[in-house]
């Protein structure tokens, strides 16, 4: 590519990125004159791409909605972004004409990217895994997308992993993220085992070597991961979307709740949030054995209720508190006046 058109390549992306530019910050930014600006303006005019000339103090140069859509000029966490979009759209259940045009454009986007990023965009999608439908949460935190990239890769290949992790309470060194493992070191190292998006936010779930323990990372909190020399072998057992939820849900928290249900697992679980509940098998007169770590109490009865079967309350007492206090709100509505 000779460098004239690089730069009006660079020239639509600057564009690209939005709003009004005025000629003496793409100058600037070129590293031109705004006589060759203009010039550079004419040859994507030429070329049929809507940009617009905006007069006034303020004015520049802008790129309008056109007839079709012009190239499209991504960086790696773009391409990132857009692939990861689409592959979530894919598995939330669009309708099949949106999934084939969902494929289409997945594939346009990978031919255009180089190799490198290719096999580092694979080993994301094909080592991810979902608790549930993907959802955003605005309060969570991303994880960095070249760190995101390393971990995929080394899920993928089975590698180990060493990175630096900050815990909960802003200590550096714990490898979970409710408890800490008593270490200070800077650095973990781990046998990764699976990548899995739970409620907006990314786990690493692994057995961390210096605690000799299977661990959770969040990777929002986790820092320069690099991969090491060799390779291992997973375990049998569960997949790392289960791996994560029962990690969740036997975290410390304030409150252990034990119940007993008369219900099967699936009907417990619809309405229980994933990755608060251990639900057991339901015995020979249906009644399942659930365990929960919760922080706060009060919500528990109205669930409760919502469940509709018959429960008994193991622990804690002040649940049993909760539950009758709701019952007589609700004896009371239903009451004529």
């Amino acid at each position: 590519m000779t460098r004239p058109l690089a730069r009006v390549l660079a020239l639509l992306e600057l564009l690209q990125s939005g709003g009004v530019r005025t000629v003496a910050e793409l100058a600037e930014r070129l590293e031109v004159d705004e006589r060759t600006v203009r010039r550079y303006v004419a040859h994507l005019v030429d070329l049929d791409l809507p940009v617009e000339s905006v007069r006034g103090r303020y004015g520049g140069y802008r790129l309008a909605p056109g007839h079709r859509m012009p190239p499209l000029m991504l960086t790696d966490e773009e391409a990132l972004a857009a692939l990861f979009g689409l592959a979530a759209a894919q598995r939330a259940g669009l309708s099949a004409a949106s999934a084939t045009a969902g494929e289409t454009a997945a594939a346009k986007i990978r031919r255009v990217l180089p190799p490198r990023l290719t096999h580092r965009l694979d080993a994301l999608l094909s080592t991810l895994a979902f608790t549930a439908a993907p959802a955003a949460a605005a309060s969570a935190a991303a994880p960095d997308p070249e760190a995101l990239l390393t971990v995929a890769d080394a899920v993928r290949h089975r590698r180990p992993l060493a990175f630096r992790y900050t815990s909960a309470s802003g200590r550096t060194g714990d490898a979970t993220d409710d408890a800490a493992t008593g270490s200070r070191t800077r650095e973990r190292t781990v046998r990764p085992y699976g990548l899995v998006l739970h409620a907006g936010r990314w786990y690493l779930t692994g057995w961390d070597t210096g605690a000799d323990a299977e661990r959770l990372f969040r990777l929002d909190r986790l820092a320069a991961p690099r991969p090491l020399p060799g390779t291992f072998e997973p375990p049998a057992g569960p997949d790392p979307a289960e791996r994560v939820l029962h990690a969740l849900a036997t975290a410390p928290h304030r409150h252990r709740v034990r119940l007993r249900i008369r219900a099967d697992a699936a009907r417990i679980r619809a309405q229980l949030p994933a990755g608060l509940a251990l639900v057991g098998e339901p015995d020979a007169d249906g009644w399942s054995d659930v365990e929960l770590r919760v922080a706060e109490l009060d919500w528990l009865p109205g669930v409760l209720a919502a469940l509709d079967r018959p429960f008994t309350i193991v622990e804690p007492d002040q649940l049993r508190g909760l539950v009758a206090a709701l019952a007589e709100r609700l004896a009371a509505a239903a009451r004529p006046d």
